[in-house]
């Protein structure tokens, strides 16, 4: 079988036919054999060619790489490849050309922009310009036609004039009794326009002038070196002032030797015309000793008058000089609330001489005493006040007999008991205090009376005078019926119901007012000094001189800065603000009424707040004077300037309108080292109509950076230096603040200019009060018996705030030079409570609450840093200054408000053709 098989191989795998088998079974072995070399090509070969390859690109050489990447340079070693790089390389160049050319077309279109906005600005500018132009000229020929209809020269300060060294001759009266000021005064020396120079002798000069009083005397001479009407120079003076009392005892000159030294003085000019004798009083015992002196024509000033000596009209009745040289301490002086206290009244005194002694006393120097002698009602009134007492119906203290030694006193006059502290603690709990003037009804005052009335005053005790024949201080000029009542002796059986039937509003305003006599006129010897001046000043109807202004020193600055436009503050919906500039800047006139004050309104200037700021001898002129600011346009018969017909609507909208014909305002911003908030609140005023100039106060000691450029807003910017970081500088009077209206602001206040335009208006109606935005009020804490200020929502307000309210700048001198330096320097201690000092001072005055606009609560502007009223200590601080300042008042003068203003036609539908008055939301 083998051989079988092999033969069968041999002959092809087949018997006679093997050649086919061989056949394929050698293809299936080249088949095999080709699939494993396939197999190993396509398996091995890649792993092969792999490693080779990483191999070789791993090498430190880079020029022995055969697979890695080659330059650019390489690449174009291909002819072909190097045709396409000089392709690209073209076509990059023409790409940057074109790119350049790009660049400045746009730089070209950027400039002609520029241009065209140029002209757009210049062409505004050249609009408002002749707007300008067309508005001064309407107003100038408005203000020709006021001038002619009225019929007036516009009023400037006068020219001083002042009189001759030699006094025009004049008939002498038939008695120096009768003297009055048509005949004893010679008015040729006292022009209206002198200014009223008041030369003042030295008494050292002179024999009696070592008996004086050391303190009275050193009181008068302070007081002389600060007046504002002292002049050095007699020749010129209108007034000629010689102190002559309060004299010692001991050391006192005889009348005989008094009068020689007087009739010997420089100026006395024979008969003593135009001279005024002061003889004031520091106890109530003062001596009547200028009584059997010939003072020829002179005025005397005194405490002390019998009838047959006092000449109305022309002598002058003073009060005491009880503080002579030391202020009174307010704090120490009583509340003025609660209205009753615990005696309903009280007295005080003994009487050391019967009427009959002190008559035939009188009559021994004093001949022209005729008639019997009158009625003597001390015992009526013993009687009747005892009675009272026994009664129980109120607590009633009355003493006829001094406890101790009483003092010295006139004869038939009650003279006081104790000491001064303690009869004060026995007013400090009376609702009223008896004055039970002398039995000599020939003594018109005495010394002391006078000190009886101050101590009462002083203290808040309403004075009772029983006896209507007696005249009080200054009684030619103040309405004393309005702070005591003046009862005649007989109806002493009446005094207890009248006293018990008078309400408590009329016991306030009684006692403030009483207060108000007291700090004005009595306190302090300037005021007693300038009260005698001021009171011949008015007789002889010469104006006050101006107040003192502060003088403004100006940091330079550099300005150009063209102001941007706020959004916030361009947008006033369809209101129309009127013209951007109506007019240059317009000052308020200030010699308006400065001599018909004098001759109009003496009574209301001296007895009623705010007028009695005229006796000071630094009063400003009328148009400062905000109670006075209806006789300024009122009752003029001729619609004012710039008063649109209709009074609605667009017409109205473009003119201020109001009783004022023509009026701006001047904003106040208070600021420290807050350069880039002051210049965006600049900013914002750019546009602002009726801005008359905006004065910076600069409150930092550090000056504004040299480089700092200020904001072109279309009015000056006044960047005033001050001495000190106050407070208080915010309302000092600035001699650069030529308008009425000051608009006091933070600055960073955040106020709309319609906004601001609408409390403007509001405050030409009320220009005695503060119109502003923020409201604030004060509240009672009953737990801890003090006030409390409040700054959240509620329906009612007493305070609005400074940092953005209107208020005239009147006030701005009475809080700089008038109202109690205790509550500034409490300002400056917490550095805090400037604002609610103003609205303290405004609501003592008037007697007002503030006046609220617009709805807005807050006014600061966002993102702006925080200021101090974000300290947590900053309400507690004013808390203290809420309940010092009361202290200082007396009271609280604070009152309650509960409503706001906003315009006429605030919220009204009105026809399309008709615009509101103003728009708020």
């Amino acid at each position: 079988e083998l051989m079988t098989g092999y033969t069968m191989l041999r002959n092809g795998g087949v018997g006679n036919g093997g050649q086919p088998w061989v056949l394929r079974w050698s293809s299936r072995i080249r088949l095999t054999w080709l699939s494993f070399t396939l197999f190993v090509i396509l398996v091995f070969f890649p792993l092969i060619a792999h490693y080779y390859l990483t191999t070789i690109d791993d090498a430190d050489d880079a020029g022995k790489r055969i697979f890695g990447p080659r330059t650019g340079n390489e690449l174009c070693e291909v002819k072909h490849v190097q045709d396409l790089c000089r392709i690209r390389e073209s076509v990059s160049e023409e790409l940057l050309q074109l790119e350049a050319k790009r660049q400045e077309l746009n730089s070209e279109i950027a400039k002609l922009n520029l241009k065209i906005e140029a002209c757009k600005k210049s062409i505004e500018n050249a609009k408002q310009d002749l707007l300008q132009l067309k508005n001064v000229i309407s107003q100038t020929e408005h203000s020709y036609k006021e001038l002619m209809a009225q019929n007036q020269p516009k009023l400037s300060l006068p020219i001083r004039l002042l009189p001759d060294k030699d006094d025009a001759t004049f008939p002498l009266p038939k008695s120096n009794r009768n003297c009055r000021l048509h005949n004893c005064f010679d008015y040729s020396r006292c022009p209206l326009t002198s200014g009223f120079p008041v030369y003042v002798y030295n008494s050292d000069d002179y024999p009696f002038g070592s008996s004086l009083d050391p303190l009275i005397k050193q009181a008068f001479e302070a007081t002389v070196r600060t007046n504002v009407y002292v002049t050095e120079n007699a020749n010129i003076a209108c007034v000629y002032i010689i102190l002559v009392g309060e004299m010692q005892e001991p050391v006192m000159p005889k009348p005989t030797e008094l009068e020689q030294q007087l009739h010997s003085l420089p100026y006395w000019r024979t008969d003593g015309h135009n001279h005024l004798i002061i003889n004031l009083s520091r106890k109530s015992e003062t001596q009547n000793f200028i009584y059997n002196i010939s003072t020829g024509r002179a005025m005397i000033a005194q405490s002390t008058f019998y009838d047959a000596q006092y000449r109305p009209g022309f002598d002058i009745m003073v009060s005491p000089l009880v503080h002579a040289m030391s202020e009174p301490n307010f704090l120490e002086i009583p509340p003025q609330v609660p209205v009753k206290r615990k005696y309903l009244f009280s007295f005080q005194g003994e009487k050391i001489e019967s009427l009959r002694s002190s008559l035939q006393e009188v009559r021994s120097f004093e001949e022209e005493i005729e008639g019997n002698a009158p009625a003597d009602y001390d015992d009526r009134i013993i009687t009747t006040l005892k009675a009272v007492q026994d009664s129980k119906l109120d607590f009633v203290l009355v003493e006829f007999t001094c406890k101790n030694q009483p003092k010295a006193s006139l004869p038939t006059e009650w003279a006081l008991c104790g000491e001064r502290d303690d009869r004060l603690e026995l007013l400090k709990l009376s609702t009223f205090a008896l004055i039970i003037t002398p039995g000599d009804t020939h003594l018109v005052i005495s010394a002391g009376c006078t000190m009886r009335l101050f101590e009462a005053l002083e203290v808040g005790a309403i004075p009772v005078v029983l006896g209507e024949q007696v005249q009080l201080p200054y009684n030619d000029v103040i309405r004393w019926n309005e702070a005591a009542l003046i009862i005649p002796k007989p109806r002493i059986t009446e005094v207890h119901f009248l006293l018990r039937s008078i309400s408590d509003n009329d016991l306030l305003a009684m006692r403030r007012q009483g207060r108000f006599l007291w700090e004005t006129y009595f306190s302090t010897s300037d005021n007693v000094f300038s009260t005698v001046l001021a009171i011949i000043r008015t007789r002889i109807q010469i104006p006050a001189a101006p107040i003192r202004e502060e003088p403004a020193v100006e940091i330079p600055h550099r300005s150009g800065k063209a102001a941007g436009t706020d959004p916030n503050m361009a947008d006033n919906g369809d209101l129309d603000l009127g013209p951007v500039e109506t007019e240059p800047p317009y000052a308020s006139p200030k010699y308006l009424r400065n001599f018909t004050l004098t001759a109009m309104d003496i009574y209301r200037n001296w007895n009623s707040a705010p007028g009695p700021f005229h006796l000071f001898p630094y009063t400003p002129f009328d148009p400062v004077l905000p109670s006075e600011a209806k006789f300024l346009g009122s009752g003029t018969g001729f619609r004012p300037i710039g008063g649109g017909a209709g009074g609605s609507g667009k017409e109205f909208q473009a003119a201020l309108g109001g009783n004022v014909p023509r009026e701006q305002f001047t904003v106040v911003m208070l600021t420290y080292e807050r350069e880039e908030v002051l210049m965006n609140s600049l900013e914002r005023l750019n546009g602002l109509p009726y801005l008359n100039k905006v004065v910076v106060v600069w409150n930092s000691p550090k000056l504004p950076s040299e480089d700092l450029l200020w904001p072109d807003i279309g009015v000056p910017i006044m960047v005033v230096r001050t001495e000190k970081n106050s407070l208080n500088n915010r309302f000092l009077p600035w001699d650069e603040i030529d308008t009425e209206a000051i608009l006091s602001i933070d600055d960073d206040a955040h106020l709309r200019h319609d906004e601001i335009m609408f409390g403007f208006r509001v405050w030409r109606e009320a220009r005695d009060r503060i119109v502003g935005f923020p409201g604030r009020y004060h509240a009672w804490d009953i737990p801890h018996q003090s006030w409390l200020y409040n700054s959240n929502y509620s329906c009612e307000l007493s305070m609005v705030l400074t940092g953005a309210a209107f208020f005239h700048k009147y006030y701005a001198y009475l809080y700089s030079y008038v109202m109690p330096q205790a509550i500034r320097d409490m300002v400056d201690e917490y550095i805090n409570c400037e604002d609610i000092a103003m609205n303290f001072l405004v609501s003592h005055l008037t007697r007002k609450p503030p006046i609220k606009v617009t709805s807005r609560w807050t006014f600061r502007c966002p993102g702006c840093p925080q200021a101090l009223s974000h300290d947590d200590s900053h309400f507690h601080e004013r808390h203290k200054c809420i309940n010092f300042f009361v202290k200082v008042y007396g009271y609280m003068p604070l009152l309650y408000t509960q409503f706001r203003v906003d315009s006429v036609l605030f919220k009204t539908r009105l026809p399309h053709d008709k615009t509101k008055c103003f728009k708020f939301i």
